[in-house]
């Protein structure tokens, strides 16, 4: 049966259903949104500390959004927050703790009870923020898909790498805007009995895959045409992937359609080639030959910053507001 598009139109949003499977005060400074190139760019790979057997945190360094976002500001807005949920140094652990680090950015401190995974009892926790990406962004509502990882240090000295996606809502607010609710990703438990297209992308290094995203794949919950469209496009392209399942929202943003990402046939680029897609010192033709490419390998429902022609279909592909960031590609069978 064909799939809707995950192109937002439709009513307002409808708020999300249930789950279908088992930093200080905002300042947008001419610093944190210059459009050099390397903003919003994933980071450098943390120091060789960052090995379960050592004893201190890596370095990481605060994300900032890329001056050809959509709105910078919301971005940012949502990011902090997670950065700020998920680090502290020794003696701020605890709810009671991140509370308060939540209402020093004047947001409620509600939000630090539906942090989920990014918070534990570790005696300190360093987070570092791989993409911000707009789960939808309309003109007074918006979801910001927050990729990270994170690393927690216990009293022996041990650490231990983890991460999550985070799906950020926003509604617009004077002076800024506020969050509403967080949805941390629930990849589900690792499938005893992977296919070997699952294993091959996990092993594959020009697919980078964050935590929640690793774990959709570790799950089995992928879908097969998903799974090697994204393998067929690594034999070409150098791929940095920010959601694939779990992380996004259930719905089409703005609309009350089921999204192809919880259901497993879908998944979001963020970088191709070591470009990101929202940075403007990116080709255009890049962009178009891997949406283009994504078509070919299978995706009846191609998104992105371009607006493409000659689909086999008239909404094979598409472009709005939403995907100004990221590529898109859905798979109906």
């Amino acid at each position: 049966m064909p799939r809707t598009p995950d192109s937002p139109r439709g009513p307002a949003d409808a708020g999300r259903r249930s789950v279908l499977f088992g930093a200080a005060a905002l300042a947008l400074t001419a610093s944190g949104c210059s459009g050099t190139a390397t903003r919003g760019a994933q980071p450098p790979a943390p120091a060789a500390s960052a090995s379960p057997s050592a004893a201190t945190l890596p370095h990481t360094t605060a994300w900032r959004p890329n001056a050809a976002d959509v709105d910078p500001a919301v971005k940012l807005r949502a990011v902090q927050l997670i950065e700020a949920l998920g680090t502290w140094r020794p003696g701020g652990e605890g709810a009671a703790k991140a509370r308060a680090r939540v209402t020093a950015l004047g947001l409620p401190a509600r939000l630090a009870d539906q942090a989920g995974p990014l918070l534990s009892g570790a005696d300190e926790a360093a987070l570092q923020v791989i993409d911000a990406q707009y789960g939808g962004i309309l003109a007074d509502s918006a979801s910001v898909l927050v990729v990270c990882r994170q690393w927690t240090r216990t009293g022996g000295g041990k650490v231990t790498a983890g991460g999550t996606t985070v799906d950020v809502r926003l509604s617009q607010a004077r002076p800024r805007w506020s969050v509403t609710a967080l949805h941390p990703a629930a990849p589900g438990r690792a499938s005893s009995t992977l296919s070997a297209t699952a294993r091959k992308i996990l092993a594959d290094r020009r697919i980078s895959l964050p935590p929640a995203s690793a774990a959709d794949i570790r799950s089995g919950a992928v879908h097969p045409s998903a799974l090697s469209a994204l393998l067929r496009l690594a034999g070409t392209y150098r791929i940095d992937v920010s959601v694939v399942r779990s992380g996004h929202p259930l719905d089409v943003f703005g609309t009350d359609r089921p999204s192809d990402h919880p259901l497993g046939r879908a998944f979001d680029v963020w970088r191709i080639n070591g470009h990101p897609v929202v940075a403007t010192s990116t080709p255009r033709s890049l962009i178009e030959s891997f949406m283009r490419a994504a078509a070919a390998a299978g995706s009846y429902n191609v998104g992105g910053p371009v607006q493409l022609g000659g689909g086999a279909t008239t909404n094979q592909f598409f472009s709005d507001a939403t995907h100004h960031d990221h590529v898109h590609a859905g798979f109906n069978s």
